[in-house]
Parts: structure tokens; sequence; C-alpha cells
């Protein structure tokens, strides 16, 4: 039997045992704001050391273009703790806690991603842009490039952003959500260079915290110009 045929034979025998009633609720057909709070759970699970970015990645496209319930509940049914009493996945598949989480499942206020993302330019420009997802630490080497990131769309999995970096004749281009506040007071050295805060004075969340040293170069720091990204 391959492999595709004995996962089709699994699925079949686990929807056996369902209920008439649960396979009703898993054929139902997901709002937005389903996959929404669904992605919200994937970022916990990252501070919870459960998933990878990577694996949160795939989980989330695979959240976004779910149309049921039973789809939806298939990227959480591993991870232990989040639960929906109503959409209860199917026996055999996941951890026997699974399911799509609802109003009942509980998600840590602030949370961290484990390992730093560190971003690297030399003589070239580096961009992040659209849906990327952002650890709490990220390390950003700089020298005599240019790096462009926008966290408008990002997916940012902690309230709190430690961002660390290291310029020299390069330039930094950091472009923070309206809702976002930018910390700067932790840039302990500065020489032969520009700082551009446009967005002092804002309070928000998530908060970037700003470290680290300038030499030779140009921080820049705003929030986004509808329908610009630079």
């Amino acid at each position: 039997m391959s492999n595709d045929n004995a996962e089709q034979h699994q699925q079949d025998s686990a929807e056996a045992g369902l209920t008439p009633e649960q396979r009703r609720l898993r054929g139902l057909r997901v709002s937005d704001a389903e996959r929404e709070h669904v992605v919200e759970l994937l970022k916990a699970a990252i501070g919870r050391g459960m998933l990878t970015l990577d694996e949160f990645s795939e989980r989330a496209d695979t959240a976004y273009a779910a149309r049921t319930r039973g789809e939806l509940n298939e990227v959480l049914t591993d991870l232990p703790g989040l639960v929906h009493p109503e959409a209860p996945p199917m026996p055999g598949f996941g951890h026997p806690m699974g399911g799509v989480a609802g109003a009942g499942a509980t998600m840590p206020s602030s949370f961290t991603s484990g390992e730093p993302l560190v971003l690297r330019a030399h003589g070239s420009t580096l961009v992040r842009k659209g849906r990327w997802a952002v650890p709490s630490t990220l390390v950003v080497r700089n020298r005599y490039g240019e790096t462009r990131l926008d966290f408008t769309e990002a997916v940012v999995t902690s309230e709190v952003v430690q961002v660390e970096i290291d310029i020299k004749w390069g330039a930094v281009h950091l472009v923070v959500p309206d809702h976002a506040a930018v910390d700067l007071n932790a840039l302990h050295d500065i020489k032969w260079s520009t700082i551009s805060d446009k967005t002092r004075g804002h309070v928000g969340t998530p908060q970037f915290v700003v470290t680290g040293r300038v030499h030779g170069g140009s921080l820049n720091v705003r929030h986004p110009r509808k329908g610009l990204f630079f």
C-alpha cells in the first residue's frame, strides 16, 4: 500500500470513530476571525518551544487556507492544551487534547521564540517585508550595505522585540506598525552617524527596543506610509 493510500485509510478509519455530531462540527465552515485566532495560538506555541519559526510559517499558511473546522483543527492536533470542546480531533491523530482552540483556550500574555534571528548585509541590500516571522530577538549586522525591515505585516511573537544593531558605513531602515512603540535609549555607541526616529513619543505594543552601535552610518525608524514601503 502506498503512503498516500495508507494515510487515506488511516484518516477514513479515524473518521469512522467520530459520532455524527462530531463529523458535522468538523465540517462547519470557519471564519476569518477563527483563522486569526488559531494563528495567535500558533504564536503561543512558538513561545512554549513547541514549534520552530519554519513550522509556524507552514502551519499558519495551512490555517489561513482552511475552509472547515476539521481542516483548521489539523494544525493544532499535536499541540497539548489547545482545546475546542466542540471540535474534537479525529481519534488516532495528534495529541488527545488537540483541537481548534476557542474562547476557553489559554495563551500567555508574553512569550519569546528561542533563538535570535541574525540578519547580515555586506555591500548589498537586505529586505524583509510582508508576512515574515519575527522572534523576540533580532541581530542586524550591516557593513557597507542597506537593511530594510518592514514589520507592518510581520508575525511578531513577543510583546517586546530586542533589535541589536551593528552598523558600519551602512544604513538600517525600520518600519513599525502604527500601534507599535520604539525605544532607542539603549543605543550605546554612535559615531559619525545620523539617527532619525519619526515614531518618538508613541506608546504601544509591540515595543521594539533597539540596542547596539552605529558607526559612519544611519538608522531610520518610522511608521508606514500609506501605499509605500520606503
